[in-house]
């Protein structure tokens, strides 16, 4: 009767454990979700909390940012309490609080048949000393696959934008075909979607399809294996295993134990949790499956007691071909043209480091693009060649950089675009503006144009004309005022570029000459 009753116990503080894992994952998702739609201008250069706050709990990105750059952000060293965390509790940030991994979680719900057997679990832990050995050797590509940073950056180039685009198009059928009521209704749910979750300005980038379909293959994975990208290929998830090998609270087995095999198929880190000589306990999510399904309430967890954790075999030759591939991918990736003359097409933000510092520092996150209020800054291909892939570079055919606005240097979590008062970023060079006289207006066809004057931002006009006397095909002399630039004021924001009458190409253009961050790409000497 006691065992029977301790029984019920045992069954009823497991499930209230398993709610509270999946009451968590619900919690730190909606919250990250929150955080992200309120990555965005206020107005007034004001800024809601930033997604960055997931950023700045990440430990791995501590680690090779001060590996590739020798300094990391202050806010980075939040990311020892998840340390500390994981050191006694295990890896239950994967399993509890992870907003990738709980996509992964609900993606796999969809999941109809039973795991494959893959042992490759290895690879992961090759990915991570990949990225440490290339971060030593100054070359950071964390960003690439840290889950969170990649998270964000598919979300703000690609599924935002998504998003926003069918909710629009709903509405504008709504408006444009629908019938009077239907429109009187839909007006104050479109106008309340602008306020809560739509963007202000509906966001176009660059690569956005392919960015958003490498998304879709990792949550697409699941279908194969559940957590496939959380076991095999997350670096993030590497790291955190290697830490929890000895935390000090872990999953245990009684002797009630009898190898039934039932928590296999509910491991979410394939664990090998039935097996009790074979367990990996680094790959434990402290998910709580196992106990939930245990007929015998054999599984519980607590102190940590018993043998050291099994040792991880990744065998000699994988660990020095993943080291030699670190080593090797820095001359690999920096071989290209870019390093014998500027690129006149990578105009980075202002407050961007010099570019080896900034390459150094950047994850790629893509937090300073989904605030630029305009939309000019867009994920690079390979401007800063293959090294520089999805970094900020502003395409001012696209968008310019407002004058006043700072709210790409307040979002950036490694300090790659520094944080600058308005008075210091109005005077930050990003390039220069040049006129085309083969396609402009008044220099070429006579024709009056003083669209780039009038938008010039600076308070003294970088941008200024000068009357010039033409004379026509009729051979009369015709007046007109055609513009120069002052490259001593001007600040390469790309206002004129993009405002240009032009459309297909503009008549003034701005390249990365003569912006601060560079001595060398200087224009006057």
């Amino acid at each position: 009767m006691k065992s029977g009753m301790r029984s019920v116990i045992k069954s009823m503080k497991t499930k209230k454990l398993t709610l509270a894992r999946r009451l968590s994952q619900g919690f730190f998702l909606l919250l990250f979700l929150f955080l992200f739609i309120e990555t965005e201008s206020k107005g007034a250069d004001e800024l809601g909390p930033p997604v960055r706050l997931f950023l700045d709990f990440d430990p791995l990105i501590l680690i090779t940012t001060l590996l590739a750059a020798h300094k990391a952000a202050v806010a980075f060293y939040l990311s020892l309490i998840l340390i500390a965390i994981t050191l006694v509790f295990g890896r239950v940030f994967c399993g509890w609080a992870c907003p990738l991994g709980t996509l992964h979680n609900l993606v796999g719900l969809f999941k109809k048949h039973a795991d494959p057997v893959l042992k490759i679990q290895w690879l992961k832990y090759l990915v991570l000393v990949f990225l440490l050995v290339s971060s030593l050797f100054t070359l950071q590509l964390v960003g690439f696959l840290d889950p969170i940073s990649l998270l964000i950056r598919s979300l703000s180039l690609s599924v935002y934008p998504l998003f926003a685009k069918a909710i629009s198009s709903v509405f504008d059928t709504a408006f444009e075909y629908g019938p009077a009521w239907l429109s009187a209704m839909s007006e104050p749910v479109y106008g309340a979607l602008k306020e809560s979750v739509l963007p202000f300005n509906e966001p176009h980038y660059r690569q956005a399809v392919f960015i958003g379909f490498l998304f879709m293959l990792v949550l697409l994975a699941n279908l194969y294996e559940r957590r496939f990208w959380c076991r095999h290929l997350c670096p993030l998830g590497a790291l955190l295993g290697l830490l929890s090998r000895n935390a000090m609270v872990s999953r245990r087995v009684s002797e009630g134990c009898t190898g039934c095999g039932a928590c296999e198929a509910v491991c979410q880190g394939a664990a090998k949790p039935h097996v009790p000589a074979a367990y990996r306990v680094e790959e434990c999510f402290a998910c709580n499956n196992c106990d939930d399904v245990c007929p015998e309430g054999a599984v519980f967890f607590g102190r940590r007691r018993g043998a050291a954790p099994l040792p991880i075999d990744l065998g000699r030759r994988k660990l020095v071909t993943a080291t030699l591939a670190g080593v090797v991918a820095v001359p690999l990736l920096r071989i290209g043209p870019k390093e014998l003359r500027p690129e006149p097409l990578l105009i980075r933000p202002p407050g961007a480091l010099a570019e080896r510092e900034f390459l150094r520092t950047c994850v790629r996150c893509g937090e300073c693009m989904k605030v630029c209020i305009t939309g000019g800054l867009q994920p690079a291909f390979l401007e800063a060649g293959a090294e520089g892939l999805w970094t900020p570079v502003l395409v001012p055919r696209i968008g310019y950089c407002e004058y006043r606005c700072t709210l790409c240097g307040q979002v950036c979590p490694t300090g790659a675009i520094e944080r600058l008062e308005v008075d210091k970023k109005v005077r930050v060079k990003i390039g220069l503006a040049m006129v085309d006289k083969g396609r402009c207006l008044p220099w070429a066809h006579g024709i009056p144009c003083i669209v780039c004057e009038e938008v010039c931002p600076t308070p003294k006009k970088a941008v200024w004309f000068r009357e010039e006397s033409f004379e026509d095909r009729r051979g009369r002399i015709v007046k007109l005022k055609v513009p120069m630039v002052d490259l001593k004021l001007c600040t390469g924001c790309g206002i004129c570029e993009t405002l240009c009458p032009v459309p297909d190409w503009p008549a003034i253009r701005v390249t990365s000459v003569g912006e601060s961050r560079s001595e060398d790409n200087q224009l006057l000497i």
